[in-house]
């Protein structure tokens, strides 16, 4: 399903409801085309029918007068009628005379002792063709109420040259309408049939084009819940620490220290969050150049608060294409995750005794802390998912800046205890300086 069930309030209802109006959109624009093309359809057939009837009627009806003819005697013959194959069959022919008088008289019939329309219809259709001496056609009934074709053909007194009369020719529209009718429904069927298929592919497309505002509104979202998340607590300690001061305001040196880690920490949260919004929601800003991987990270050492916890670099010269702003924040968090969870058992201060090193792209932060299991991991990455105090979205930020590099992030049991947290990034060029090594107390 294209639709993100994870979005809420407003903003979601409003392109939930612009997908709705997308899918209705679609499918009424398909049902009016396929509308069209079934009425032209239908329409088509019909007339084609009827065509291909009268042609029948016609092609009878002129075979039947090439067989009348006048002998010597003016006498009218129509004994060839009686053998061919054109007065066979469903469709009646008759011939009709022209009288002296101006009446009209029916000489024959293929089947049956009358025709099978009454005398006022027959007399109708055969005046019309021999006072327009030509073909005339047109629909009728039969005695007993059933619609025909009617078609009538003048033929001429061979002696005279004048017209004696004409041939009426009879057909059923019941089987062509049964055949029509039958198409009908066939047509009808696949044109709802397909305005179903329309609505529901209409649904899918139109869920896979709003796919980026669910995916943008959704990190958004996430975005806003990190920073009200991440925010809570330098807010909540910095807010203490003010009440403290206020009751004794001679405590105040005392709380200093404290208020400037809960701000060191707000602009930590700041620039993860800025970071992640980056990620989420503009990722044709990311902007790989070649960096020195080493230099970078001895940089962030230095820079990164140690209060009394202890590093040691051993770092190897490397050169990665990377975005030097993402992998700043990706190692000062997993730094940051090393000082708050990689304590030294036994250290009554709980300063971490941290090892960096860079080696082959790789960037590894190792700690003596109770360690981490590398099937937890998928959970630390999740966010809000840290305990004891840690930043909530660290880890799940690195694994975003690894895999936003092609890379990725790994936990390794240390020997001795603790854990190695492994951020890998492709190298691109590594040149053959030699590696130096520097220990950092406290």
């Amino acid at each position: 399903m294209t639709v993100l069930s994870s979005t809420r309030g407003a903003s979601g209802w409003r392109l939930r409801r612009l997908q709705v109006r997308l899918t209705v959109a679609y499918t009424l624009t398909m049902l009016a085309g396929v509308g069209v093309l079934s009425w032209v359809v239908i329409r088509t057939d019909a007339r084609s029918l009827q065509s291909a009837s009268y042609e029948e009627l016609y092609r009878r009806a002129s075979v039947s007068a090439s067989l009348v003819y006048y002998d010597d005697k003016d006498r009218l013959q129509l004994d060839g009628l009686r053998d061919d194959d054109a007065t066979t069959g469903s469709i009646q022919v008759g011939v009709i005379r022209a009288e002296p008088g101006g009446g009209l008289s029916t000489v024959y019939t293929s089947f049956g002792h009358s025709l099978l329309v009454p005398d006022a219809e027959s007399g109708r259709m055969v005046r019309r063709a021999m006072r327009a001496d030509a073909t005339v056609r047109g629909d009728g009934r039969t005695r007993d109420g059933h619609a025909v074709y009617l078609l009538a053909l003048p033929f001429y007194d061979d002696g005279t040259g004048k017209t004696a009369g004409a041939v009426l020719t009879i057909g059923s529209q019941e089987q062509s309408r049964d055949q029509h009718e039958q198409l009908k429904a066939a047509v009808l069927f696949g044109s709802a049939a397909l305005t179903c298929l329309a609505a529901v592919s209409g649904h899918l497309i139109s869920g896979r084009s709003l796919r980026p505002a669910w995916q943008s509104l959704e990190a958004q979202e996430r975005l806003l819940a990190d920073t009200a998340h991440e925010l809570r607590t330098p807010v909540a300690i910095m807010r203490g620490s003010v009440d403290v001061a206020g009751m004794d305001p001679g405590g105040l040196e005392l709380q200093l220290p404290r208020i400037r880690r809960a701000i060191d920490r707000l602009a930590d949260v700041v620039e993860n969050v800025l970071v992640r919004g980056r990620l989420q929601t503009a990722p044709d800003t990311f902007e790989p150049v070649p960096l020195r991987l080493d230099q970078l990270v001895e940089q962030i050492c230095d820079e990164v608060p140690r209060n009394g916890h202890r590093l040691n670099l051993d770092l190897h010269s490397v050169v990665v294409d990377a975005d030097p702003a993402l992998v700043r924040v990706a190692v000062r968090n997993l730094l940051d995750n090393a000082f708050r969870h990689g304590a030294t058992p036994g250290d009554p201060e709980c300063h971490a005794d941290v090892d960096v090193s860079v080696r082959d792209a790789t960037v590894t932060v190792a700690d003596r802390g109770p360690g981490v299991r590398p099937s937890d991991l998928p959970d630390l990455m999740k966010r809000f998912r840290s305990s004891g105090g840690g930043t909530g979205i660290g880890l799940a930020l690195v694994q975003e800046v690894a895999v936003a590099h092609g890379g990725s992030i790994t936990v390794e049991p240390r020997s001795g205890g603790g854990s190695a947290f492994l951020l890998r990034l492709k190298s691109t060029h590594r040149p053959k300086w030699r590696p130096w090594h520097r220990n950092t107390p406290s």
